[in-house]
């Protein structure tokens, strides 16, 4: 805990969304987050529970989404360090739309909305920095819609698997090692497809060899040829 906290502020610091703070605002940033460690499986918070406090993920894997009404999870985001969560507070949001779950243990900052919006008013880039994160997510959403109604399942896998390796793959020559902690009923939930349809696509891109998988990591051979 100690060194978690000694390291907040130049953790803060890289953000984006804090660019144009001060340090003394950093401090007062650092004074109103919360550091708490949440273990696999648990959700950070649910659908239907008050939208009081912005979270930004410090360490591990966080997944963002709700159930459907038939029942099916449907998973909106996965969100890796540095990624900010839970922001639609700031805009007006009374109680979450979507559940935040880790994925496997993970470590976040909590700051509660009323605390933030303090900071929003004395500066005034931060609140104009919020209102452009809000409209990434907004386009984020509308990329994705465009995505299910245009694109076949195979098409949505694969943008998986390239969204996957710009995010968190390792280059090693002309391939790209991804170490994930997903099962392919989560690939199937973020592409919104069907669990045999992920393993019908990895396997027929494998038989290709234009990937190598196991249950913890994805090998493209050559992001290029990868379609």
């Amino acid at each position: 805990m100690r060194t978690f906290r000694a390291n907040a502020i130049d953790f803060l610091r890289h953000l984006p969304l804090f660019n144009e703070l001060n340090d003394t605002e950093l401090r007062q940033l650092e004074a109103i987050a919360e550091h708490k460690v949440i273990k696999k499986n648990t959700f950070v918070f649910k659908s239907g529970d008050a939208s009081d406090a912005v979270f930004i993920l410090v360490r591990g894997i966080i997944k963002i989404g709700n159930e459907a009404e038939d029942g099916r999870e449907v998973i909106k985001h996965i969100l890796h360090p540095m990624a900010i969560f839970g922001e639609l507070g700031l805009a007006g949001e009374q109680k979450r739309q979507d559940g935040a779950q880790a994925m496997e243990e993970v470590q976040v900052y909590r700051i509660p909305v009323a605390e933030f919006h303090k900071l929003m008013q004395l500066n005034y880039k931060l609140a104009m920095s919020v209102l452009t994160m809000i409209g990434g997510r907004l386009k984020r959403v509308e990329d994705r819609l465009e995505s299910l109604i245009f694109k076949d399942a195979r098409e949505r896998i694969i943008d998986f698997l390239k969204d996957s390796a710009l995010k968190q793959g390792k280059r090693i020559g002309y391939e790209t090692l991804i170490k994930h902690c997903y099962t392919q009923q989560d690939i199937a939930n973020i592409t919104g497809t069907s669990r045999q349809t992920v393993t019908s696509v990895l396997n027929d891109l494998k038989k290709s060899n234009l990937i190598y998988f196991n249950r913890r990591s994805i090998l493209i051979r050559d992001m290029a040829k990868l379609a």
